[in-house]
C-alpha cells in the first residue's frame, strides 16, 4: 500500500457512505461531501471495462444507449473471499458475478422503469476481493447528446445535471476517461471536469484504447501531461474490446496483454512502469487515500454542525409520545398560547422577530388608517365647477318661482347631508382593508399549526366567524355614526364660521382695518391645502414682517369673543403651509425619451409646488412646478415596463413643463405609487375628473353668485368638521370592535370553543408530513452520530508516508535521480554557497498542494543535511512530521540557514525525515 497506517482510512469512507445512505435523500446530500472519486466519460468511452479490470470480473451492465443511468457507488475492498453485497439487500451475499450484474439492472428498473430514464439514487455495491485494492468510486451515467428511443428530449441536461451534482464539490476527485482514438480538445469528461476545476487540481486523466489508434499517431504528448496538463496527470490503459468480450476472453489475460502491450510498444515502453490498469489502481488508491486524509477533518466538522443544530429538535421528537392524552392536552394548550402571544406581537409590533423585508400585521393596518382612508376620503371632494352648480340648483329650487333676497340655509343644509351621506363608501372600504389585512395575520399565525391540520382548519374557521362577527357589528356602528352626522347640522360648533361670521367677516374689513392700520387686509381666493378644498382666506401684510398666513383669526373664538383690538397675535402659519408634505425618488418618462431614456430625479411636495432636483442632497434645483390648476390622472401599467406611472396636467391646457403638457411620473411599487397619490391630494391636486358632466350653465346674476360663493365657502367650513370627526372615529371604532375582540377572543375563548367542538382528542392528530418529517431527523441524527462515531476511531497517531507523485509541470516525465553526494562545507562551515542546482538532485518526493500563482511551479523534496539551500527562493511549504499529528507551515520568505539547522536537529534527534514543499520558478531553473 502507499499509505502505511492508513489502510482503514477507504473502509472507513464507505462504512459513512452506508451510514449517511441510511438517511434517504439527505443522506445523500451528505454523501456528496464524502471524499471520493466520480467516474465521469462519454458514452462507450471504457469506464465499465476500467471499472471490471479493477475487479477483474465481468459485473457490470453492458448494451447500446445509457447503460448506467443511476449512479453505481462501487466499493472496492480487499479480503480473502470474493463476493458482493449491495446495500439495499444487506446481509445476501452475491458469489456469482452475474446475479450482481442482474441485481443492478432489476434496481435501476425499479426506479426508473424501462425506458432509458436516469435516477439520481445511487446503487450502492461492495465488492469483496483478495485481487483489488481498497478503493472506492462512483460510476456515472456516460455523457450522451441525443435522446435514442424512450430517452426523454432533455436527457442531456438530466446526465450533466447529475454528474455536476457530484464532481462540483471540493472533496470529488474527478476521473476523467478519454479513448485515445478522439481528439482530447473534444473530450466531454475534459470538459466538464474544466468547469468545476479550471486548474485540473482534482482531476485524473485516464486514456483508453490506445491499442485502436491509427498507425503512425500516438498519445505521448498527452500520457506526458504536455497537450492539456493535470496536475495528476494522466495513465493510459488498455481494456477488452467488444470482439473479445464476446469471444469470452478473461481479464486476467487482458490484462497480461495490456503489460506487454506497453512494454513492447516503442512509444511507450519507457513509460510502461507507470502505465496500465495495475498503477491506475494502486496510483487511486493512494490518491484517494491522501485526499481523504487531507479532508477529513473539514468534514467532520460539517457533520457535528448539522449534528449540533439538530440536538433540540430531535430531542424533543423522542419525548413527544403521540398517544398520550396527558401530552395532547397540554401540547394544545401551549399552541393556542403561542397563537394568542403570536397575534399580538403582529398586531402590537412587539417581540423579538421582526420583519425586515415588508409590512405585515399591525403595520399594515396603520398604513390603511393613516394613508388610505384619509386618501379615500379626499377623493371625496367634488370637483370645483360640480359643486358650484349643485349649490346654483340648489339655491334656484329653493326659492321657486320667488326671487330669493336672502341666502337659504336650507340649500347649505342639503349640500351637507349630500357630502356626508357619501362618507358612507369610503368607510366601508376601511372595514373591509383592515378585516382582510386581519384575516391574513392570522393566517400568518395559524400557519404554525401545520403540523396538527384539523387543529389548524378549526381553529381557522372560529376565528374567521370572530371577525366575520365583529366587521358585521363595527359596520353597524359606523352606519348609525354618519346618520347621527345626517340627524342634525350643528351650526354652532365653536370651529364652524357660520352665516353671520362670514358676512361679519366680509364687511369688517374697514372695522380691522381702523383698528389696525398698519394692516391691509386681503381677501383672494386660492386652494386651501390639507383638509380643506378651496375656500376664502384672509392675507394680512406688513411692512415690519413677513407676509403670513393667518387663518386663525377667523375662527369662532376670535370672532365671537374677542375684539378687533384685541385679536390674538396672529400664527404663523407659513411654515406649515409650505411645508414638505412629500419627497421621494421618481422617474420622469415622457421626458426622458425625448432625450434618451428615462431619468429619475429627487422630487420634493409642498403645498404649493412640485420641485425635483437632480439628487437627494437638494442642491441642484432641476425645475419647480406651481400646482395651480394642476390635476393627476392614472397612466396603465405597460406590458414590458415594471413601474407604476400617474401624469401631472393643467386643467386649463397649458404646458407644465417647457413643451410638454402632461408629466410622466413613475415609482417602483403600487404601495409607492398610492402614498404619492395621498400626498398629492393633501397638496390640492385631485384626480381627473371622468365622469363627463361637463361645464356648469354659466349664470349672470350677482346676487346668486353671492349666495353661491357663500354656501361654498360655509360647505367647505362645516366638512372640514365632519372629515376630521370621521378621521378620528374610524380608526377607533375599527379598532375597538374588531381589532381588540379579535384579540381578546384569541386569548380568552378560542381555548373553550375548541374544547366545545367535542373533537379535543383527535384535534391533536398528528398530519402524515409530520410523521415523516419527526422519523428523518431522528434517523438523520442517529446517522449523523454514527458517522462522527466512525470518524472517531481513525488513529491520530498513524505515521504516513508522502503521497504519490504529482507533475510539475509538462515534460517532467523521468525517472528518480540517485541520492546526492554529501554536500561540501565552505570556508564559514556552512552551505549557504549552494545553488538551486544542488536542489534538483534531491529525490523528488512531490505532494498535492495548489498553486497560487501560474508563474510557479510545485516541487517537493527530502531535505538531507548540508544539500539544501532555500535562501534565494521567494515563497513555500515546509511540512514538518515532528509530532504524530500532521502539521503545516506556510512561510511568506525562506527561513535563515540558522533556523533549517535547528529544525534539522530536532529531526535527527527525533529520527523523523522532513518534507520540503517548495514553490519554484517554472522557467527549469530548479
Amino acid at each position: 500500500m502507499g499509505n502505511r497506517g492508513l489502510e482503514e482510512l477507504i473502509p472507513l469512507v464507505n462504512r459513512l457512505q452506508c451510514a449517511l445512505s441510511a438517511v434517504g435523500s439527505a443522506g445523500h446530500d451528505y454523501s456528496l461531501h464524502l471524499p471520493q472519486i466520480a467516474v465521469v466519460g462519454a458514452q462507450s468511452a471504457g469506464k465499465s471495462s476500467v471499472l471490471e479490470n479493477f475487479v477483474g470480473r465481468d459485473f457490470l451492465p453492458r448494451g447500446s444507449g445509457i447503460v448506467t443511468r443511476r449512479p453505481l457507488v462501487l466499493q472496492l475492498l480487499n479480503s480473502e473471499t470474493e463476493y458482493g453485497e449491495f446495500l439495499h439487500c444487506k446481509g445476501k451475499k452475491f458469489v456469482d458475478f452475474d446475479e450482481i450484474r442482474a441485481e443492478i439492472e432489476s434496481e435501476t428498473d425499479r426506479l426508473t422503469g424501462t425506458k432509458k430514464s436516469i435516477s439520481p439514487v445511487p446503487i450502492h455495491l461492495q465488492i469483496h476481493s483478495p485481487h483489488v485494492l481498497d478503493l472506492t468510486l462512483v460510476d456515472l451515467p456516460g455523457i450522451t447528446k441525443v435522446p435514442v428511443g424512450d430517452q426523454p428530449v432533455d436527457i442531456e441536461y438530466q446526465v450533466r445535471d447529475m454528474i455536476m451534482q457530484y464532481i462540483c464539490k471540493e472533496n470529488c476527485l474527478i476521473l476523467a476517461v478519454t479513448p485515445a482514438n478522439t481528439d482530447l480538445a473534444n473530450s466531454d469528461a475534459l470538459k466538464l471536469a474544466k468547469d468545476v476545476d479550471p486548474q485540473g487540481q482534482r482531476t485524473i486523466g485516464v486514456i483508453t484504447k490506445l491499442d485502436l489508434m491509427d498507425k503512425g499517431t500516438d498519445a505521448r504528448e498527452i500520457l506526458e501531461n504536455r497537450v492539456l496538463p493535470l496536475r495528476r496527470g494522466y495513465v493510459g490503459v488498455v481494456n477488452r474490446g467488444q470482439k473479445d468480450i464476446d469471444g469470452k476472453k478473461d481479464i486476467k489475460t487482458a490484462l497480461q496483454a495490456e503489460k506487454n502491450f506497453f512494454r513492447s510498444h516503442p512509444v511507450y515502453s519507457h513509460m510502461a512502469s507507470r502505465m496500465g490498469t495495475p498503477y491506475l489502481q494502486k496510483l487511486l488508491n493512494q490518491q484517494l487515500t491522501c485526499h481523504i486524509r487531507e479532508k477529513l477533518p473539514a468534514f467532520r466538522s460539517l457533520l457535528h454542525s448539522q449534528l449540533l443544530s439538530l440536538n433540540r429538535e430531535a430531542e424533543e421528537y423522542r419525548k413527544y409520545v403521540p398517544d398520550d392524552p396527558t401530552r395532547r392536552t397540554k401540547t394544545l394548550l401551549q399552541l393556542v398560547q403561542r397563537l394568542s402571544v403570536d397575534f399580538e406581537k403582529l398586531i402590537e409590533g412587539s417581540g423579538d422577530k421582526v420583519n425586515t423585508e415588508y409590512l405585515s400585521g399591525g403595520a399594515k393596518i396603520n398604513r390603511i388608517f393613516h394613508e388610505h382612508f384619509p386618501h379615500e376620503l379626499v377623493k371625496l371632494e367634488s370637483d370645483e365647477r360640480d359643486l358650484r352648480r349643485e349649490i346654483t340648483f340648489a339655491i334656484r329650487n329653493i326659492h321657486g318661482v320667488r326671487t330669493g333676497l336672502f341666502t337659504p340655509d336650507l340649500a347649505f343644509e342639503a349640500i351637507v347631508k349630500k357630502q356626508i351621506s357619501r362618507l358612507n363608501e369610503p368607510c366601508m372600504k376601511l372595514v373591509d382593508l383592515v378585516s382582510q389585512e386581519l384575516i391574513t395575520t392570522v393566517y400568518q399565525c395559524i400557519n404554525k399549526l401545520t403540523s396538527f391540520p384539523k387543529l389548524r382548519d378549526e381553529t381557522e374557521k372560529i376565528i374567521h366567524t370572530e371577525i366575520r362577527e365583529q366587521e358585521s357589528k363595527c359596520r353597524d356602528q359606523i352606519l348609525l355614526l354618519i346618520e347621527v352626522q345626517l340627524a342634525y347640522i350643528n351650526t354652532k360648533h365653536e370651529d364652524f364660521v357660520g352665516f353671520a361670521r362670514y358676512s361679519a367677516l366680509l364687511i369688517g374689513c374697514v372695522e380691522l382695518q381702523h383698528h389696525k392700520p398698519f394692516y391691509k387686509p386681503i381677501i383672494v381666493k386660492l386652494p386651501f391645502c390639507h383638509f380643506l378644498a378651496k375656500c376664502n382666506i384672509i392675507i394680512q401684510t406688513n411692512t415690519l414682517l413677513p407676509t403670513i398666513w393667518t387663518y386663525d383669526i377667523i375662527t369662532s373664538q376670535n370672532l365671537n369673543t374677542t375684539r378687533p383690538n384685541q385679536l390674538q397675535q396672529p400664527q404663523t402659519c407659513l411654515l406649515s403651509y409650505i411645508r414638505v408634505i412629500r419627497k421621494g425618488w421618481l422617474t420622469i418618462n415622457n421626458i426622458g425619451i425625448m432625450k434618451g431614456g428615462a431619468r429619475e430625479y429627487w422630487f420634493v411636495l409642498t403645498a404649493e409646488n412640485l420641485s425635483w432636483f437632480r439628487d437627494d442632497e437638494e442642491k441642484e434645483k432641476k425645475y419647480m412646478l406651481p400646482l395651480d390648476n394642476v390635476k393627476y390622472r392614472d397612466v396603465e401599467k405597460s406590458f414590458m415596463s415594471s413601474k407604476f406611472s400617474f401624469a401631472l396636467f393643467n386643467t386649463e391646457l397649458r404646458n407644465v413643463y417647457k413643451d410638454y403638457r402632461h408629466l410622466e411620473l413613475a415609482c417602483g411599487s403600487q404601495e409607492e405609487l398610492d402614498s404619492w397619490r395621498t400626498s398629492l391630494l393633501r397638496a390640492g391636486v385631485y384626480p381627473e375628473d371622468t365622469t363627463g358632466n361637463g361645464t356648469p350653465e354659466s349664470f349672470t346674476d350677482p346676487q346668486l353668485e353671492r349666495q353661491v360663493e357663500t354656501i361654498r365657502s360655509l360647505v367647505d367650513s362645516y366638512m372640514s368638521i365632519i372629515y376630521k370627526t370621521i378621521r378620528d372615529l374610524m380608526p377607533k371604532t375599527v379598532m375597538h370592535l374588531i381589532i381588540n375582540s379579535v384579540k381578546e377572543f384569541i386569548s380568552s375563548e378560542l381555548l373553550a370553543q375548541l374544547y366545545a367542538l367535542g373533537e379535543s382528542s383527535s384535534l391533536m392528530d398528528e398530519s402524515p408530513e409530520e410523521q415523516q418529517h419527526r422519523e428523518d431527523v431522528l434517523r438523520k441524527h442517529t446517522a449523523l452520530k454514527e458517522a462522527l462515531s466512525v470518524i472517531g476511531e481513525i488513529s491520530t497517531a498513524t505515521c504516513t508516508t508522502p503521497c504519490p507523485h504529482l507533475w510539475t509541470h509538462p515534460g517532467c516525465f523521468h525517472a528518480a535521480p540517485p541520492p546526492p553526494a554529501q554536500a561540501p562545507r565552505n570556508e564559514h562551515g556552512d552551505n549557504n554557497h549552494l545553488n538551486r542546482h544542488h536542489t534538483t538532485r534531491c529525490v523528488p518526493r512531490l505532494v498535492p498542494i495548489s498553486l497560487s500563482s501560474q508563474n510557479f511551479s510545485l516541487c517537493s523534496f527530502r531535505l538531507e543535511p548540508e544539500t539544501t539551500d532555500v535562501s534565494t527562493l521567494s515563497s513555500f511549504h515546509l511540512s514538518l512530521s515532528l509530532t504524530p499529528s500532521f502539521s503545516l507551515s506556510t512561510l511568506s520568505s525562506a527561513p535563515s540557514i540558522k533556523k533549517l539547522c535547528k529544525w534539522r536537529h530536532r529531526l535527527t534527534q527525533k529520527r523523523h525525515r522532513n518534507v520540503l514543499r517548495v514553490l519554484v520558478p517554472s522557467n527549469g531553473n530548479k
